[in-house]
């Protein structure tokens, strides 16, 4: 476990960068000011990453933790059985609450702005679910690869939230229709060989 007083050191940087990103690209900030802003030196700063970029991933890797926590949550809570449909449903309901609990944070990941964020934030989702949908390989017989199914989910999620924003759809609302249009995605047979709607 890490001292104190680092863990409050790398937590006043990651606000510092959070709270910067509100008014300048990623591309953009400085060491020096995100020090000033976050009122560490530059010798501290360096002590704990290599350069903003390692921030930028202890940021995300604080993220993917969080967000890997709740999905196991809402699996043994509310999937037991591991159906298909309700997996899917669970990772995006965690992957939303992620997103809103820090959208301060999400809402700098356009990739028009601050293309290297969007970059990150699309590979740790499509990570997360490539890596659930390995699991659900083991037990069904997938008609394409973990990888393009990931790619499909991961830009249709993201495509689908963007929209919906610009839209000014509330969250609850959002939450409500992505789950809906997944779990029909998912029941409707398509990713599968094998009878997905009783797995469902």
């Amino acid at each position: 476990m890490e001292d104190k007083r680092i863990v409050k050191t790398k937590r006043s940087l990651k606000a510092a960068m959070t709270e910067m990103l509100a008014v300048e690209d990623f591309e953009h900030i400085s060491i020096t000011a995100l020090c000033r802003k976050a009122d560490v030196s530059r010798i501290t700063f360096y002590s704990h990453y290599n350069d903003k970029y390692a921030l930028l991933d202890d940021i995300f890797n604080d993220m993917l933790c969080a967000g890997t926590k709740d999905y196991y949550r809402r699996q043994s809570e509310n999937n037991p059985s591991h159906r298909l449909a309700a997996g899917y449903v669970n990772m995006l309901d965690s992957i939303l609450e992620l997103y809103y609990d820090r959208f301060d944070f999400f809402q700098h990941t356009n990739p028009e702005r601050n293309p290297y964020l969007a970059s990150r934030f699309y590979s740790i989702v499509l990570e997360t679910v490539e890596t659930h949908t390995l699991h659900v390989k083991k037990r069904l017989r997938l008609k394409y690869s973990p990888k393009k199914i990931a790619g499909f989910v991961c830009f249709g999620i993201l495509g689908f939230v963007n929209e919906a924003h610009k839209e000014k759809i509330p969250l609850d609302e959002i939450r409500k229709e992505a789950r809906q249009l997944l779990t029909d995605l998912l029941r409707s047979g398509v990713l599968t060989e094998s009878e997905t709607g009783k797995q469902a």
